[in-house]
């Protein structure tokens, strides 16, 4: 059986006990779960004293979880994955003071099916990406006492198509954020002097992610009526075709919004909907930084599909 293990940590900013004491206890778990977000209609069950937990959904699979031992440094659990397929993993949390806050440490230990022996690096990086959503998430509500980060599901919707000036970049996870603020900073600077040719809200096309690599190719873009011919250094002029979306909608920070992205990667593998083939998913800013506050920052992730 093809073995893997994940560790993502995060700091927290409140004491250690205080973090113990929350996530001991699974009736707390459907706030921060990286799961549960993506299937908010998910059968849930915690059974009295909160150390066990079930999950039943159409397209987070099925399963449970038990709490095995448990003290404020460390707590070890179990977790049987019943759908997609059978398997038992050993997780465990290990809780570490770090000044006045707290250091927390999510581990797995898991293992595939032999003939899934080539998904294990994948596996590796994508449970990873879950497990820091989850904690990120974690680490908001027990800082703020809430987690700014709502998914609508808006189900299929239309795109009317548009011609765009764009600038296309390759980087890695870690520095997207930076890459992308410094694309479109100087896509407003051109926008200043043209602003008559923009026909509508700036979107960023994603090419490639490979987490595996931690690769990413995207194209910020600023949609115009025509592509003119003095465009700004470094970028190009490129189209979007008229199609139909599955669509869903975020509103939060940027840094949660993998959350609608692992949404929708979820639909894709449960064939909610068909994919079409040759047009990349794209996420439009119905709101920009700086016109309204991080935590109501609107994003809207589209998959094309198939008519």
């Amino acid at each position: 059986m093809p073995d893997f293990h994940v560790e993502k940590s995060i700091e927290i900013n409140v004491p250690s006990d205080t973090v113990y004491q929350f996530i001991r206890d699974f009736g707390n778990w459907r706030i921060w779960s990286p799961w549960l977000i993506l299937e908010p209609e998910a059968k849930v069950e915690v059974k009295p004293g909160g150390k066990e937990y079930s999950w039943e959904g159409k397209r987070t699979g099925s399963g449970s979880m038990k709490i095995l031992r448990e003290t404020p440094q460390r707590m070890d659990m179990t977790v049987t994955f019943l759908k997609p397929w059978k398997s038992t993993s050993s997780v465990w949390f290990d809780i570490k003071p770090k000044g006045s806050g707290t250091e927390l440490v999510w581990c797995m230990d898991s293992s595939l099916p032999f003939f899934l022996f080539f998904m294990k690096k994948m596996m590796t990086a994508y449970i990873g990406m879950d497990y820091t959503r989850g904690l990120t998430m974690l680490k908001d509500y027990l800082e703020t006492g809430s987690v700014p980060s709502r998914l609508t599901f808006k189900g299929i919707t239309t795109y009317p198509g548009c011609e765009y000036v764009g600038i296309r970049t390759t980087c890695t996870l870690e520095t997207v954020g930076p890459s992308m603020k410094a694309d479109f900073d100087t896509l407003g600077i051109w926008m200043k002097s043209h602003n008559s040719l923009v026909s509508g809200i700036p979107f960023s096309i994603y090419h490639k992610w490979d987490l595996v690599k931690n690769k990413i190719v995207y194209t910020s873009a600023i949609p115009v009526k025509e592509i003119p011919k003095d465009l700004p250094a470094g970028a190009i002029g490129g189209n979007l075709p008229a199609m139909k979306l599955n669509t869903v909608s975020h509103t939060g920070s940027y840094k949660h919004l993998g959350n609608a992205w692992s949404a929708q990667y979820n639909m894709h593998q449960a064939k909610v909907f068909k994919p079409k083939k040759g047009v990349d998913p794209f996420e439009t800013y119905v709101s920009m930084p700086g016109t309204v506050p991080d935590n109501d920052l609107v994003t809207e992730i589209h998959f094309p599909v198939r008519d």
